[in-house]
């Protein structure tokens, strides 16, 4: 696996640019990815997403081989350090918790022991912040980290009119 995504790609996806009822060749894209082994996400990600109430949640539902385990011995041992990391740094204690409690930083350490890039819709945020931001903590870890645009640059993504 290449890229991993983070759960607000989807989330953003479906609620504006590439809604599911208008661009279904999106998903169907994914879909390809993921069958490839281009892409995919972890299963926490999942479980967040199958969290909701709507399309999304039932795309999740029915494509649970694309959230892949993130409790192997090497993903639990780079979510150590990232938790000791995160934890000794002067952050927002409510963003901390917050960042900790959800999959980010499981997602992060799945990269980082996969050699993976993270897709994510965080942006990078200034040293001195006391947010806890995915670009950020990938970037203190050595972990590549896109946006959705460049994934799809990087992965040739082409959409055409039916």
């Amino acid at each position: 696996m290449i890229y991993l995504l983070d759960a607000n790609t989807y989330i953003e996806a479906k609620n504006s640019y590439y809604s599911m009822d208008f661009c279904p060749a999106y998903w169907s894209w994914l879909d390809h990815q993921f069958a490839t082994g281009i892409a995919g996400s972890i299963d926490m990600i999942g479980r967040e997403l199958k969290e909701g109430n709507d399309e999304l949640a039932e795309w999740v539902k029915a494509r649970k081989g694309q959230f892949i385990a993130n409790d192997d011995d090497a993903t639990q041992t780079a979510f150590v350090q990232i938790i000791e990391y995160v934890m000794a740094q002067n952050f927002n204690l409510a963003n901390r918790d917050n960042f900790l409690a959800k999959a980010d930083p499981w997602l992060i350490a799945k990269a980082m022991s996969s050699g993976a890039i993270v897709v994510t819709h965080e942006s990078l945020v200034s040293d001195a912040t006391k947010k806890v931001k995915v670009p950020n903590i990938c970037k203190q870890f050595g972990v590549q980290c896109i946006n959705t645009f460049e994934f799809l640059r990087q992965t040739k993504a082409k959409f055409g009119l039916i």
